[in-house]
């Protein structure tokens, strides 16, 4: 009579236990609808580079564009780092400045990187990359993007000459925060 009862106790927790997973699976695909595609390779991409030291006072969409400029460009992905332009209409200059940035600032992108935001971010921020394993320091504007509904930016990626790509405006300081992240008239 034991015997009888043990196999209907081990039955039991096998249906309990199919039904604690279905749950399990219904909560956790019922939360996942709310993440995109976007949202999980940011997530990946988040996980799988260095950090970024930030100066100044970034907004959400400054810092995640940032985040996704440096990383684009450590990994050498071109497309993708083409596909961050602000102007839609113009992806041949997208594209040879996303080559630019890349031959000129890909290895100092794989390593430690610190971005400083100039003035206040809710319109167009001004961002200054330090590549510290190489020196070298990056200029790029943050613009708001076409809205889908959230706080979406985009780079202005207008520099298809390699000089313009790589030049440095006179008023960027050569350590981040010296001007404490206010651009000088």
């Amino acid at each position: 009579m034991d015997t009888r009862f043990s196999a209907a106790g081990r039955r039991g927790r096998g249906t309990r236990g199919f039904l604690v997973a279905a749950l399990v699976f219904g909560v956790l695909t019922g939360c996942s609808s709310e993440y995109d595609a976007a949202d999980l390779e940011y997530a990946g991409d988040y996980s799988s580079h260095p950090p970024l030291a930030v100066v100044g006072y970034p907004t959400t969409g400054t810092l995640r564009i940032t985040q996704q400029v440096v990383w684009r460009i450590a990994d050498g992905k071109v497309d993708a780092l083409a596909s961050l332009a602000a102007d839609e209409e113009d992806r041949t200059d997208a594209k040879k400045t996303a080559e630019n940035w890349i031959a000129a600032f890909r290895k100092g992108a794989g390593g430690k990187v610190t971005a400083e935001f100039y003035d206040e971010g809710s319109y167009r921020q001004t961002v200054v990359l330090y590549l510290h394993a190489t020196g070298q320091i990056k200029q790029i504007y943050v613009l708001p993007g076409p809205a889908e509904g959230r706080d979406v930016r985009r780079v202005n990626m207008r520099e298809p000459d390699p000089a313009e790509a790589t030049a440095v405006a006179p008023w960027v300081p050569k350590k981040p925060g010296e001007l404490g992240s206010t651009m000088l008239p």
